[in-house]
Order: structure tokens, then C-alpha cells, then sequence
């Protein structure tokens, strides 16, 4: 049975009075107030009204962002900035956690009704191209991070792609610590194989070729054992791996993590066996977080302009929502080596 204007009510602790009055965007309403039913208008698929509303004014005023992981820091920070954008920009943004998962993620993909969104902004990391042809709706859709190619014409609507040059950066990354003259750099969340990119590479594959591809150019060895793969992209993995390589024996003199969490992680482990930064070891992060700076060393990462990348983000989405037969398009946002102590020797 479908949702009634009553149940919204109920769920958001609201009179039916006040759910009509954010339906039909009246402007006294408490900004806290009208974000709650909002929340509960989404969480019950409650779609009539959000239809009314849409043939009345032409939009909902409402978009959605789907990021793997709230509480991680860059896609706390990253939230953040999206949502004062669509915020400067009057719309009110629901934001889902996929989990990384493909079950998740397909579910977001499909599950929001153009009667109840303007637009959609999600982070795919289990999807592929297969996936967005086959179970993506029509509501007009950023894909914010890694490249998922498609062919013109096959995706229902329209869509952007938002980026940075992951491959680029991780050259960028490891040519730092090469001429810092490091020369057994180990690399803290790359694929174990070497192995064609398919065209849904994701972060992981795609740092690992920028990481290769850097120490080919320059004649320096990668053994298989300074490539290591972890289970998530946390503090707590990043220790662990760069623990077993000291116990293990495993020689290095570099460490490029592939995003900041690991890398404090890392320098713990670092820590903790009396080893020092950038002395013994020189470490690289990725997505300069706040907390990067205050590691201990401050830690060198290659950092994206992310307010520009959500600014772009939100711009580009409400571009779409504007002019939904406009063709696809990708935009590459600028990234930047941001050098610290922990490559940084002082005289």
C-alpha cells in the first residue's frame, strides 16, 4: 500500500499541515523541520505529492548523494562541501551510504523515482558499465570519482563524469619519492597483479599503473612484494600491512599509500617500530585530509581542489536537471602534490 501524507507525518514527528507545506514549498518552514520530512518522504517512497510538485514547478528541489563511506574523512569533507552548494543553490540534499557494495549501488541507481529527485551524484566503486546501462532510470546523473565508460546513446538520460587523473597522480606520487632517490617504494593498497585495466578500473588498479608505470620509467625495479593489497582503506589496515612488511623483512625505503587513512595508519606502524619519517622512510598519502596535516610528521599527499571538485559537481548536476538532452560529457578536476615533512629533509 503506498505511502500516505499521514505516515510521512508520523515518521517525521510533523502535523500532515506542515508535510504539505514542504511539499508544496512554502518558505516558512524551519530548515531542519523541512529536511526531516524530506527525509521521511524519500525513506517511504512517498511519490504523489513529490509528482504534483514537480508538474507545478518543474523541479523538486531535491538531489541525492551516494559516497561508500560517511564517516571516512574525505567523503565526510567532500558531503560537506556538497551540500553547501546544493544548499547556496536552494536545493536540499539526501545522502545514502552504498557501502562500496554492488547491491547498494544498484539499488540507488534505480531505486530513485524522477518524481521524487531532480538528480542523482554517486560515487560508484562496484558497478560497471553493464550495470549503468542496464538498471540506471532517467533521473539526470553525476558519476563523481572513477571512470565507468559507456558508449554514446546507450545510457538512459543524461549523465556527467566528474575526476581527477588517478593514473597521473599516482605518477606524480611516486616520481616524488624517486628523486628523492628512494628506490624501494612500497605501495599500500595496489592490486597484487599486473594485469590489463578493464575499462571499470577503479581507484586501486588505476594508482597502481601510475605507480608502475612511474618506476618503469625510471628503471626501477617493482617486486611483486612491495605491491600490497588490503581489505579496506583504513588506519588500522594501513598499520597492519606496513607491520608485516617489517616482520616479514621485506626491505623498503618509501611507502605510497594510497589515501591519507592508510597513510597515518602507516606511520604508526612506523612509529612503533623505531623507524624514522622521512629518515628511514618517506611516506606519500592521497586526498589530503584535514588530519594529514597534524600527522606526525605532517604528511606529504597529493591533494584535489575538492570545494572546486563539488562546486563543479553541483554545477554540473543542476546543468543537467536544466537540460536533461544535453550530451554526456567528463571533467577532469585539477589535482596538486602537496609537499610535508614526511619527505621533506631538513638540513
Amino acid at each position: 500500500m503506498p505511502a500516505s501524507m499521514r505516515d510521512v507525518a508520523a515518521l517525521a514527528k510533523v502535523s500532515q499541515r506542515t508535510v504539505s507545506n514542504v511539499v508544496n514549498e512554502y518558505v516558512h518552514v524551519a530548515p531542519d523541520t523541512r529536511a526531516k520530512v524530506l527525509r521521511a518522504i524519500e525513506m517511504l517512497g512517498y511519490t504523489p505529492n513529490a509528482t504534483a510538485r514537480k508538474l507545478r514547478g518543474g523541479q523538486s528541489n531535491l538531489i541525492a548523494l551516494a559516497i561508500p563511506e560517511i564517516a571516512a574523512p574525505y567523503f565526510a569533507e567532500l558531503a560537506n562541501l556538497i551540500q553547501q552548494e546544493a544548499a547556496g543553490r536552494g536545493n536540499v540534499l539526501l545522502i545514502e551510504q552504498t557501502g562500496g557494495t554492488r547491491s547498494r549501488e544498484l539499488s540507488i541507481l534505480s531505486g530513485y523515482p524522477a518524481a521524487m529527485i531532480d538528480g542523482l551524484i554517486i560515487n560508484p566503486i562496484s558497478i560497471n558499465a553493464e550495470d549503468l546501462i542496464s538498471h540506471r532510470n532517467n533521473v539526470p546523473t553525476v558519476l563523481l570519482g572513477e571512470r565507468i565508460d559507456v558508449e554514446p546513446g546507450t545510457v538512459k538520460g543524461a549523465f556527467v563524469h566528474v575526476s581527477i587523473d588517478n593514473v597521473a597522480a599516482a605518477r606524480t606520487a611516486t616520481d616524488h619519492l624517486l628523486q628523492l632517490g628512494r628506490t624501494r617504494i612500497a605501495a599500500i593498497a595496489a592490486t597484487p597483479a599486473v594485469a590489463p585495466m578493464s575499462r571499470d578500473s577503479g581507484p586501486g588498479p588505476r594508482r597502481t599503473q601510475g605507480y608502475l608505470e612511474a618506476l618503469q620509467w625510471a628503471g626501477v625495479d617493482a617486486p611483486p612484494e612491495l605491491r600490497i593489497p588490503v581489505e579496506t582503506w583504513s588506519a588500522r589496515q594501513g598499520f597492519a600491512a606496513v607491520d608485516q612488511l617489517i616482520r616479514d623483512g621485506v626491505i623498503f625505503d618509501a611507502l605510497f599509500c594510497f589515501n591519507d587513512t592508510l597513510a597515518i595508519g602507516a606511520m604508526s606502524a612506523l612509529h612503533h617500530h623505531g623507524l624514522r619519517i622521512p629518515e628511514d622512510v618517506a611516506v606519500v598519502g592521497w586526498d589530503n585530509i584535514a588530519e594529514s596535516q597534524f600527522a606526525v610528521p605532517p604528511l606529504t599527499t597529493i591533494s584535489a581542489d575538492t570545494p572546486s571538485l563539488a562546486a563543479v559537481t553541483v554545477d554540473r548536476l543542476l546543468g543537467l536537471v536544466g537540460n536533461p538532452d544535453q550530451s554526456s560529457d567528463d571533467v577532469v578536476v585539477p589535482y596538486e602534490l602537496v609537499i610535508r615533512e614526511s619527505t621533506r629533509l631538513t638540513p
